[in-house]
Protein backbone atom coordinates (compact mmCIF):
# COMPACT_ATOMS: atom_id res chain seq x y z
CA UNK A 1 0.00 0.00 0.00
CA UNK A 2 1.26 3.46 -0.88
CA UNK A 3 -0.12 6.40 1.05
CA UNK A 4 0.42 9.80 -0.51
CA UNK A 5 1.80 12.35 1.94
CA UNK A 6 3.01 15.51 0.27
CA UNK A 7 1.55 18.82 -0.84
CA UNK A 8 -2.18 18.06 -0.47
CA UNK A 9 -2.45 14.56 0.93
CA UNK A 10 -1.54 14.63 4.55
CA UNK A 11 -1.81 18.40 4.66
CA UNK A 12 -3.31 20.05 7.71
CA UNK A 13 -3.70 23.13 5.56
CA UNK A 14 -6.06 21.30 3.19
CA UNK A 15 -7.60 18.85 5.68
CA UNK A 16 -7.22 20.40 9.14
CA UNK A 17 -9.59 17.97 10.89
CA UNK A 18 -7.81 14.80 9.77
CA UNK A 19 -5.20 13.07 11.92
CA UNK A 20 -2.87 12.26 9.03
CA UNK A 21 -0.13 10.78 11.20
CA UNK A 22 -2.77 8.74 13.00
CA UNK A 23 -3.95 7.31 9.67
CA UNK A 24 -0.45 6.06 8.87
CA UNK A 25 -0.07 4.62 12.38
CA UNK A 26 -3.35 2.70 12.08
CA UNK A 27 -2.49 1.38 8.62
CA UNK A 28 0.93 0.19 9.74
CA UNK A 29 -0.37 -1.32 12.98
CA UNK A 30 -3.08 -3.23 11.12
CA UNK A 31 -1.17 -4.36 8.03
CA UNK A 32 2.55 -4.64 8.74
CA UNK A 33 4.62 -6.79 8.62
CA UNK A 34 2.50 -8.97 6.30
CA UNK A 35 1.88 -6.05 3.96
CA UNK A 36 4.35 -3.35 3.02
CA UNK A 37 3.13 0.16 3.79
CA UNK A 38 5.01 3.13 2.43
CA UNK A 39 4.47 6.83 2.03
CA UNK A 40 5.08 8.70 -1.16
CA UNK A 41 5.58 12.20 -2.35
CA UNK A 42 2.87 13.62 -4.59
CA UNK A 43 1.02 11.03 -6.68
CA UNK A 44 -0.47 13.79 -8.86
CA UNK A 45 -4.08 13.27 -7.84
CA UNK A 46 -4.29 16.29 -5.55
CA UNK A 47 -7.96 16.97 -6.25
CA UNK A 48 -8.73 13.56 -4.69
CA UNK A 49 -6.58 13.84 -1.55
CA UNK A 50 -5.98 11.86 0.57
CA UNK A 51 -4.88 9.23 -1.96
CA UNK A 52 -4.06 5.60 -1.18
CA UNK A 53 -2.88 3.03 -3.74
CA UNK A 54 -3.35 -0.65 -2.95
CA UNK A 55 -0.91 -2.86 -4.81
CA UNK A 56 -1.59 -6.50 -5.68
CA UNK A 57 0.54 -9.24 -4.26
CA UNK A 58 3.29 -10.46 -6.59
CA UNK A 59 1.26 -13.62 -7.32
CA UNK A 60 -1.85 -11.57 -8.16
CA UNK A 61 0.26 -9.22 -10.32
CA UNK A 62 1.50 -12.20 -12.33
CA UNK A 63 -2.13 -13.10 -13.10
CA UNK A 64 -2.87 -9.58 -14.33
CA UNK A 65 -4.00 -7.70 -11.22
CA UNK A 66 -3.15 -4.01 -11.13
CA UNK A 67 -3.00 -1.42 -8.35
CA UNK A 68 -6.27 0.15 -7.28
CA UNK A 69 -6.29 3.88 -6.51
CA UNK A 70 -8.53 5.37 -3.83
CA UNK A 71 -9.25 9.02 -3.24
CA UNK A 72 -10.82 11.08 -0.50
CA UNK A 73 -9.63 8.68 2.19
CA UNK A 74 -10.59 11.11 4.91
CA UNK A 75 -12.48 9.12 7.52
CA UNK A 76 -12.00 6.07 9.68
CA UNK A 77 -14.77 4.10 7.97
CA UNK A 78 -13.10 4.22 4.55
CA UNK A 79 -9.73 3.48 6.14
CA UNK A 80 -11.15 0.48 8.03
CA UNK A 81 -12.81 -0.84 4.85
CA UNK A 82 -9.50 -0.49 2.96
CA UNK A 83 -7.60 -2.33 5.67
CA UNK A 84 -10.16 -5.15 5.71
CA UNK A 85 -10.02 -5.49 1.92
CA UNK A 86 -6.21 -5.66 1.94
CA UNK A 87 -6.29 -8.28 4.70
CA UNK A 88 -8.78 -10.29 2.64
CA UNK A 89 -6.34 -10.33 -0.29
CA UNK A 90 -6.80 -7.03 -2.16
CA UNK A 91 -6.46 -6.54 -5.93
CA UNK A 92 -6.69 -9.65 -8.03
CA UNK A 93 -7.78 -11.81 -5.11
CA UNK A 94 -10.97 -10.18 -3.82
CA UNK A 95 -13.27 -7.81 -5.70
CA UNK A 96 -13.39 -4.25 -4.41
CA UNK A 97 -16.39 -4.15 -2.05
CA UNK A 98 -19.26 -1.97 -3.31
CA UNK A 99 -18.81 0.58 -0.53
CA UNK A 100 -15.12 1.02 -1.44
CA UNK A 101 -15.94 1.32 -5.14
CA UNK A 102 -17.28 4.77 -4.24
CA UNK A 103 -13.71 5.81 -3.39
CA UNK A 104 -11.94 4.29 -6.43
CA UNK A 105 -10.36 6.94 -8.64
CA UNK A 106 -8.69 6.88 -12.03
CA UNK A 107 -4.92 7.14 -11.67
CA UNK A 108 -3.22 10.08 -13.37
CA UNK A 109 -1.99 9.40 -16.89
CA UNK A 110 1.64 9.22 -15.76
CA UNK A 111 0.98 6.58 -13.06
CA UNK A 112 2.55 3.14 -13.19
CA UNK A 113 -0.43 0.86 -13.51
Amino acid sequence: MTVCRDCCCGSLRKHPKIDHDGQIEVIRAELEPRNRVRTSLCLDACDQSNVVVVHPTPAARRTGARPVWFGLVLDDTVLDDLITWVRDGGPGVVEVPPILQLSVITPPANADR
